[in-house]
């Protein structure tokens, strides 16, 4: 098969190209910088610009007619219809990569159904964009542009990146925190549901899923089989790390956000709710798998890590926010409490 990848390089992406290559296909990857890197040299590199509409289509209808695209780099209604534009009866299946995000936050039950309700918030951009861009792919394949499967992975990590999503998102300062046993902040009170999955796992249910006839047509949740409240999260990595037991310090998502939105707003919008969903559909139309526990993925980044010198120092200034952040909470938390203790003697 001819399958054309948008990206193919990232964090999932390239264990894509890695089982289709493997699996002899013939692979072209539209990437926006030529790729020096001996796993990908059965790949030809289309190098162009994804977000530009004329020099995308121009390069994508350059290689001819294709049996399947998978769009791994998709994020906004604009680029949706670039995609549209440029493959439109030119690939008899398009693959598109969403997120688990684009269903409605607080759903009527666990766990979440591929046919359950997907309005998230404006204020959530992320996932609100990723919403319109489904819905623009479906109109699409409507039409007879092309086979549509939409595929929605949860939070999915791999060697090289952050494994630990915490109440800021980005960087690994926080690693750094857990292994020098510092205290960490848990929004809420860390009883919120997560689920992770390694990259090459999800992966492996995009490889599947091009021009599997089972797959047209249908949408699909990527996640792992285990499900952790926050706090088991975090320790297990801890544990992982080789780290002391984790020290929280609990702040409530609501006033997270008040106090620092611009890198508490994931909090509120996704963190805080509980993320279960339904993977049997990938189980048995793409071959979905869980292969690599929580612990053993956590334990296979931080040696990444350290082993590429990848872990941010918490110690540094820019980082000092953190623990300014700790001490005002907790000088104003103890004298809430000491005021509220002297009610009771009044």
């Amino acid at each position: 098969m001819k399958i054309g990848i948008t990206g193919g390089t990232g964090n999932i992406s390239k264990y894509i190209t890695k089982y289709l290559l493997e699996r002899g296909e013939e692979v072209i990857l539209f990437n926006n910088m030529p790729v020096d890197d001996p796993a990908y040299q059965k790949a030809k590199i289309v190098v162009c610009d994804r977000y530009d509409r004329e020099d995308f289509i121009e390069h994508a209808s350059a290689q001819g007619e294709f049996d399947c695209v998978i769009d791994m780099i998709c994020f906004e209604p604009e680029q949706a219809q670039i995609a549209i534009d440029a493959f439109a009866g030119h690939t008899q299946h398009f693959v598109f990569c969403s997120t688990v995000d684009a269903y409605t936050k607080d759903p009527k039950n666990y766990p979440i159904q591929q046919d359950f309700e997907k309005k998230p918030r404006p204020e959530f951009p992320y996932a609100y964009s990723k919403a319109i861009c489904e819905n623009m792919m479906q109109k699409a394949a409507a039409d007879g542009a092309f086979e549509l499967t939409i595929l929605r992975p949860v939070a999915t990590y791999s060697e090289g990146g952050n494994p630990l999503v915490h109440a800021f998102r980005g960087g690994s300062y926080h690693l750094d925190r857990i292994r020098k046993g510092k205290k960490i902040i848990m929004h809420g009170d860390g009883s919120s549901v997560w689920t992770t999955v390694h990259a090459s796992d999800t992966a492996r249910a995009f490889a599947n899923a091009a021009c599997n006839p089972k797959a047209y047509g249908k949408c699909y949740d990527l996640m792992g089989d285990e499900c952790f409240s926050y706090r088991q999260y975090f320790n297990i990595m801890a544990e992982a790390m080789g780290a002391p037991p984790i020290d929280f310090v609990f702040i409530t998502t609501d006033l997270l956000y008040r106090m620092i939105p611009d890198v508490a707003d994931w909090c509120r919008e996704n963190f805080m709710f509980n993320n279960i969903f339904d993977n049997t559909a990938a189980k048995e139309d793409l071959d979905f798998r869980y292969t690599i526990s929580w612990y053993e993925g956590a334990k296979r980044c931080v040696e990444y890590l350290d082993a590429h010198q990848g872990l941010e120092n918490s110690d540094e200034e820019r980082f000092a926010f953190y623990d300014d952040i700790i001490k005002l909470y907790e000088e104003h938390a103890e004298q809430m409490i000491k005021t509220c203790q002297n009610w009771g003697k009044r």
